[in-house]
């Protein structure tokens, strides 16, 4: 059995948190390695302008922000890998971490910045649009949607969270809800439901996207009854 890689500090993750953490680990001299998972970069590289970070008073292109971020670790000695952590042990230290290919590493440190996964509806839609109208952050890409009718699909806390910080800049905000109800705590179900600029789409699936030029509408389909009811 081979020996097991010893290091000073394991990060998992690559997008701004676990660049942030390698820069700092990096001059604090703990020769980190990072693991950047599937998608390097995280969240960030599947935006366009992003113009609420600091640094950038002209806004900058997910992609290259992340890319300066990734550049400024690695400059300064961060060990960037390809891969995931799949199991970890931290019953005791040092900590016991195995990679998507077997090999194990222990760490006398671990920064867990694996961020989130936004979740999509999986239609072939949304890879065509992608940066088009297509976005999993309200916050980040609201900004284009200024005076536009927008759509949330969801009906949990997040859904209606995106919503209401969409009603601060769009002309009107659809929520498509899939069942009869809204998920999302009463104080949230209370505030969408108040705010004037939003309605709420109750038992629709969103089943496409069209436009010539980016996102123009959606294709629902509404329940009704044993039926669907196309609009």
């Amino acid at each position: 059995m081979p020996a097991r890689e010893h290091v000073k500090c394991l990060i998992i993750g690559s997008g701004p948190a676990g660049y942030t953490a390698a820069i700092y680990a990096a001059r604090a001299n703990l020769q980190p390695v990072e693991y950047c998972g599937l998608l390097p970069g995280g969240q960030l590289t599947q935006t366009t302008i992003v113009e609420n970070f600091p640094g950038y008073p002209e806004g900058v292109d997910g992609n290259q922000m992340m890319l300066d971020l990734r550049t400024q670790a690695e400059r300064l000695g961060t060990d960037l890998r390809d891969g995931e952590i799949v199991k970890a042990d931290f019953s005791a230290r040092p900590y016991v971490l195995t990679t998507d290919g077997g090999t194990e590493i222990e760490a006398d440190t671990v920064i867990i910045a694996t961020g989130a996964s936004a979740k999509y509806l999986g239609l072939a839609d949304e890879q065509k649009y992608n940066g088009q109208g297509v976005s999993a952050c309200a916050t980040c890409d609201g900004f284009f949607y200024r005076k536009r009718t927008v759509a949330v699909v969801g009906g949990g806390d997040t859904a209606c969270e995106e919503a209401l910080y969409l009603a601060s800049l769009a002309k009107k905000v659809y929520m498509i809800v899939r069942k009869p109800y809204l998920r999302a705590s009463e104080v949230m179900q209370r505030r969408v439901m108040e705010n004037e600029k939003i309605e709420i789409l109750f038992e629709h699936n969103t089943v496409g996207l069209y436009g010539d030029n980016g996102v123009e509408g959606a294709h629902l389909v509404k329940r009704k009854g044993d039926a669907d009811e196309q609009r």
